[in-house]
């Protein structure tokens, strides 16, 4: 397996993206190929990787995908790189809730072999981070705590004093950022702007992230720990599924900064099963890709641009008559709220019976689901593992539809979602690599356009 470390946080907010995105980028000046990964379901970070190294931005949730593909995911996805960078959720011992260390930061690092470097944020503390640091090192004897990166150092003096408070633990201290308010990344209600949405401050910010890692991070020493990962051997995932493609499956994606939040191996699913990918921005384009035989509207922000939204009236007609033409149209959290009537008053597609807004509290979590309904890509009964994370709720305006999902979590069981026709829409995001079957259903019904009433 490819050189490797993981950067981990004590918290939320200690600065994990900063510091993972200005290593990646200054290991990419010193000419190394350089794969970004982040762990958990986050779609916004892994944009930022992706800027960063100038690769595709990547996913590793032990719960999406299950333990057996972290490794697999890793091999595949770092496949021609010199060294993976892989940037932690939360703190390094949260993971999915009450499943123990399952989808955590820890989890993930020991199922790679992977040293982790942990960021703890000192703006406030001088000799307590000795304690902090002390604690995350043997919470877990399992997690090889190999070295510390302060972040939000106030002065040489500070820094001075945090060396010399870790100095008798004997873990490695591989940088001291400072407090720099270039580097400050606008946030809204899920976390920060993705990258695409400004992408000249975001690269100007990557650079002056990457200039601080270099004047500040030992970046010979996160090199040497990535270098001294053990060996690990095994299979890399593949999307290849041995079977014969879909000839003729074209599906369009929605892409631009409305709908961002794509996970990069259902995309190669897609592609491997035979399908034609085909963007188009429903922000900026009048008409849906010709010839498209399916549609795959993701999560993103509608709810920022509802207004460029309802002006698109042509687009929206679109794919209402796409979705009378009884075509497969897969929906997720963003792509819902855009197939409602309306959204925070502002017309939609009037494709799903229901209207949606913007609420006061956050849905969030992984979800045991079952397929309520039967769709092109998946029979009654199937099961997944998705994910939900939204301020959004839609409320049925007539009959509702059909449910899409059957959601079990912490012990409660409640139905969500809608199918209608060949319609599904639904919060729930679902990474691929682990169900395979929906891409490559997805492409033989796009394949086998138009579907019959």
């Amino acid at each position: 397996m490819t050189a490797r470390v993981v950067i981990a946080g004590t918290s939320s907010g200690a600065g994990k993206t900063s510091v993972a995105c200005g290593i990646i980028g200054a290991l990419r000046r010193r000419a190394l190929r350089v794969q970004g990964f982040k762990v958990g379901p986050d779609y916004i970070d892994p944009s930022y990787h992706a800027l960063a190294s100038g690769r595709p931005g990547r996913n590793l949730d032990a719960f999406l995908s299950g333990p057996e593909l972290i490794a697999p995911l890793v091999r595949h996805g770092a496949a021609g790189a010199d060294v993976a960078v892989v940037e932690g959720v939360m703190g390094l011992f949260d993971g999915a809730s009450g499943r123990g260390e399952l989808a955590s930061t820890g989890h993930v690092a020991k199922l790679l072999r992977a040293p982790v470097v942990l960021v703890v944020d000192a703006a406030a503390m001088a000799r307590s981070a000795a304690a902090i640091v002390h604690g995350y090192r043997t919470f877990d004897p399992g997690i090889d705590v190999a070295g510390v990166i302060f972040n939000k150092v106030g002065s040489d003096h500070h820094e001075e004093l945090l060396r010399e408070a870790v100095a008798p633990l004997g873990v490695a201290v591989l940088g001291a950022l400072r407090r720099d308010d270039r580097v400050t990344a606008p946030e809204r209600h899920l976390g920060l702007v993705p990258a695409g949405e400004r992408e000249g401050r975001t690269r100007e910010a990557l650079a002056a992230l990457a200039d601080a890692a270099e004047r500040h991070v030992d970046l010979a020493g996160v090199l040497a720990l990535a270098r001294a990962a053990p060996p690990s051997a095994g299979p890399a995932w593949s999307p290849e599924a041995g079977e014969p493609p879909a000839h003729g499956a074209r599906i369009a994606i929605a892409r631009g900064p409305a709908f961002s939040f794509h996970y990069q191996e259902n995309l190669e699913l897609l592609r491997a099963a035979g399908a034609e990918l085909l963007a188009f921005d429903p922000l900026a384009d009048e008409d849906l890709p010709p010839d498209a035989g399916a549609l795959v509207l993701a999560g993103g922000f509608p709810e920022v641009f509802a207004g460029e939204l309802q002006a698109n009236a042509r687009l929206r007609a679109a794919v209402a008559a796409f979705a009378a033409a009884r075509r497969p149209i897969l929906a997720e959290c963003g792509g819902l709220l855009f197939l409602c009537r309306d959204l925070d008053g502002r017309e939609m597609c009037g494709v799903v019976p229901a209207r949606a807004r913007m609420a006061g509290s956050l849905s969030l979590g992984y979800r045991e689901a079952t397929a309520a309904t039967a769709t092109p890509w998946l029979a009654a009964g199937a099961r997944v593992r998705g994910h939900e994370f939204h301020y959004s709720q839609v409320e049925p305006v007539s009959d509702p539809a059909a449910p899409a999902w059957a959601l079990r979590a912490r012990g409660r069981a409640r139905e969500e979602g809608f199918v209608a026709g060949a319609v599904q829409a639904s919060f729930l995001h679902v990474h691929w690599a682990a169900h395979p079957q929906i891409p490559r259903r997805l492409a033989l019904a796009a394949a086998a356009r138009p579907v019959a009433a």
